[in-house]
């Protein structure tokens, strides 16, 4: 089973994912399902080196994972913890819009980015980055966001930690004890990703490469992306329309 959760909130960071990254280096390394939570954050970021919006009320923290024996592959983490936000931002919800996934990791209301995930690997660790946007959202050129507060929804940063633990915890368990197809199975059920959909898949670079999509790699969740000519190409990193 997976370790219990312990969430230790604090007012002000520079970054959570750096501050556990920075313990995990330490003598006194947290153990697995250590929390941290920041009221406000001053050096957030997000995948692919983008800033992450540090709203005040809005959730940004970070979690451990322990990468065991047997385990699937690190990456994959990314789907379980957009599978737990989908969720919780669901129960919180109650009913008012579904939440929608989109590969890699990012979560929708209406078409909308509500959430951030970013990986970073220590040792034999994994830092689970997440920010949700529980009360405001940023203006950003390149995308729509939305906030939970969209849908008059009022969510504790306390209470939606406490939710989140603990969905994250059994979508943990189920990536160990199930695998990653049941995973990526569920992920694919709440998401808009069928196969001979169209996707655009944007580099960094600003390059973009078009096709369909075939099906998510079941050893590590990369895009399978099928090419005009019919081959097929591995997709393992960008941002998708």
């Amino acid at each position: 089973m997976s370790s219990s959760s312990t969430i230790t909130l604090v007012e002000e960071t520079g970054s959570t994912n750096a501050d556990l990254a920075a313990a995990l280096r330490s003598d006194d390394k947290p153990a697995e399902g250590s929390w941290l939570v920041a009221r406000r954050q001053s050096e957030g970021k997000g995948r692919q080196g983008r800033e992450w919006h540090d709203g005040a009320g809005n959730f940004m923290g970070s979690t451990i994972v322990e990468i065991r024996k047997g385990d699937p592959a690190p990456a994959s983490l990314g789907f379980v913890a957009a599978l737990a936000v989908g969720q919780t931002v669901n129960e919180a919800l109650g009913g008012a819009c579904r939440p929608t996934m989109k590969w890699p990791n990012d979560v929708l209301l209406a078409g909308h980015k509500v959430s951030g995930i970013l990986l970073e690997m220590v040792g034999n660790h994994i830092v689970v980055g997440i920010g949700v946007n529980l009360v405001s959202s940023p203006d950003l050129p390149d995308r729509k966001t939305a906030a939970l507060s969209d849908y008059d929804v009022t969510t504790k940063l306390e209470h939606f930690a406490e939710a989140l633990s603990r969905v994250f915890s059994r979508y943990l368990e189920a990536w160990r004890s199930e695998g990653l197809p049941k995973i990526l199975q569920a992920f694919l059920h709440n998401s808009n990703h069928h196969t001979g959909a169209p996707v655009t898949v944007h580099d960094t670079d600003g390059s973009k490469l078009e096709g369909t999509f075939a099906a998510l790699e079941t050893s590590d969740g990369a895009l399978r992306l099928r090419l005009a000519d019919g081959s097929e190409r591995v997709i393992r990193a960008g941002d998708i329309s």
